[in-house]
């Protein structure tokens, strides 16, 4: 009778797994059970992945022997990886190892920087021990033939390679979910580089237009038509997105600022980068070390106004500041470089919770104006402003190298700080033209303008990107003779894609991720009784398990 009982209960067990994994096999479900649902996928990137109907392959160079925080970032990586991959099947990864055969080393780290994947030099330590080891912290994302690079480190100045790694895993589903955006979706929006108006050259700006054209189509759009035909140069100027301004230095007419203004008013995005100052550090190197800044009329004040900013014709000094590298003797034949501080370059570190700025690196700015913020019905965002110890020189003003050797008293700055260096506009816009008579008849002419969104940096310089010996554009943000590497990039790009993005992607980079780390001190300073901890008590705790199961089944069985 006991065993057909048994027997009943093991097939009833046999039906009940075979039942949970029939139903298992048709419905789907992952619980994320992390505190801050750094598994869950936002619905911006379900759609975005939901597009793959054939194989998106994606290269993971994290495979090696790393230090604890690469393991986290390594292990980070494979977890949201494998939920892309249950969202979608057509999903595969691999974690390669680059350096796996290291007869062919000196030629791949080449090969991988010529790509642009740069590697990393980390300090391994163990023990006490110290060794360096080579990290490619990148990815790569294939679909139809079409390749993007994935960044999984944030390079973050000063930061401890821990801290790099929780700011990374923080940014790891919009790295990928915007790589496969960029694989996935065919090109659609148009943005407009304008010229005409002594803009920027393109080679200045070659990085940012580089990075632009994965995601868009880009293009130049020269005003000095609107001269000649305005009308049809208005008209042309709609078929855009978005325009980008980066600092003019000539004056704007009438004719060419109220085809910008009906741009704006029917839609068109704006980014505007302008200096309002007229100085460049290329003007200090002079015998004198000295130079002149002066007031910029660009003629756009009344428009900024009717959109509720001013730019100022001052420039920010700030005690937070980039360095700049000066000769201060030579010694042989090689010239030697000192670094000071330069007060004229704000280095603004983002306090604002919006996307656009949400956890990034510092940004350089050079020669900034002031941004005053004034009130109208659009609502406005001040997503970058120098720091508290900071202050206003009014132009025109002497700019002297030496300064270099100043040291401010913070006194001198006390409550003239956090000025506005960079603000996000958003709203319905009136036209600066509305009550006024038109430069040229336009019978389309609107005074009030949809929901649109803009931005105004009070900087050009911002785009900026520096030149090598061979006059080859470097990377956005990169100055080659600090051998710093700023976050300027990352900002523009996401103004571009905060301004230009329906489909929300450009939220998914304020999600918050809390992640633990070892503290390597005490790790290292109680090796030995974690050790015992982690090994020895598990081992204990089934000893004891196995002596008391023993000692009570003798006690069951000898009656």
């Amino acid at each position: 009778m006991q065993n057909k009982n048994n027997l009943k209960k093991v097939l009833l067990l046999l039906l009940v797994l075979v039942a949970i994994n029939l139903i298992g096999s048709r419905l789907f479900y992952r619980f994320d059970l992390t505190r801050d649902h750094r598994y869950t996928l936002s619905k911006t990137s379900l759609e975005i992945v939901a597009q793959a109907k054939e194989p998106l392959i994606v290269d993971v160079f994290l495979k090696g022997q790393f230090p604890g925080e690469f393991k986290k970032l390594q292990t980070e990586t494979q977890q949201i990886l494998e939920e892309f991959k249950a969202r979608n099947s057509n999903i595969t990864f691999q974690f390669i190892n680059p350096l796996e055969d290291e007869t062919q080393k000196d030629t791949l780290v080449q090969s991988f920087m010529q790509r642009g994947l740069t590697p990393v030099n980390v300090t391994v330590n163990d023990r006490g021990k110290q060794s360096q080891e080579i990290v490619f912290p990148w990815a790569i994302a294939t679909y139809k033939g079409k390749s993007t690079k994935i960044p999984l480190l944030k390079n973050i100045m000063g930061a401890s390679t821990a801290e790099k790694v929780v700011s990374s895993v923080q940014h790891l589903e919009y790295a990928f979910a915007n790589a496969f955006n960029t694989v996935l979706t065919a090109k659609s929006k148009k943005i407009a580089v304008l010229k005409g108006n002594g803009e920027m050259h393109d080679l200045l700006m070659a990085d940012f237009i580089k990075q632009v054209r994965e995601n868009y189509f880009i293009g130049t759009f020269t005003l000095d038509s609107v001269a000649k035909k305005p009308n049809e140069s208005l008209a042309y100027l709609k078929k855009y997105d978005l325009a980008v301004i980066a600092q003019p230095t000539e004056k704007f007419t009438d004719e060419e600022k109220l085809v910008l203004d009906q741009f704006i008013i029917n839609g068109g995005k704006t980014l505007w980068l302008v200096d309002q100052v007229n100085i460049e550090m290329d003007s200090l190197y002079n015998d004198s070390g000295a130079s002149l800044a002066f007031p910029r009329d660009l003629n756009l004040n009344d428009m900024f106004f009717k959109y509720g900013v001013r730019i100022t014709p001052t420039l920010v000094k700030d005690v937070m500041a980039a360095p700049i590298a000066l000769a201060t003797g030579e010694k042989g034949s090689a010239t030697q470089y000192t670094q000071y501080p330069w007060f004229y370059a704000p280095l603004v570190f983002p306090s604002s919770k919006n996307p656009i700025v949400s956890n990034l690196d510092g940004i350089k700015f050079d020669f900034a104006s002031g941004l005053e913020v004034l009130k109208n019905d659009v609502k406005k965002t001040v997503l970058l402003q120098s720091s508290p110890y900071s202050k206003l020189v009014g132009a025109p003003v002497e700019v002297k190298l030496d300064m270099v050797t100043e040291r401010p008293e913070q006194a001198e700055f006390k409550g003239n700080g956090n000025i506005p260096l960079a603000v996000l506009l958003e709203g319905s816009f009136h036209s600066m033209y509305q009550n006024r008579v038109l430069p040229f008849d336009e019978k389309t002419f609107k005074t009030i303008g949809i929901k649109n969104k803009m931005i105004v940096v009070s900087d050009g310089d911002v785009i900026r990107n520096q030149l090598d010996k061979n006059f080859q554009p470097l990377e956005l943000g990169y100055d080659k003779w600090t051998n710093k590497l700023y976050g300027n990039k990352e900002f523009l790009m996401n103004c571009v894609n905060y301004l230009l993005d329906d489909n929300g992607l450009i939220n998914i980079r304020s999600k918050e991720v809390s992640l633990p780390l070892l503290d390597q001190e005490k790790v290292y300073a109680q090796y030995s009784f974690t050790q015992w901890i982690t090994v020895g008590v598990p081992l204990m705790v089934l000893l004891v398990f196995a002596l008391i199961f023993t000692r009570l089944r003798r006690q069951k069985y000898a009656r």
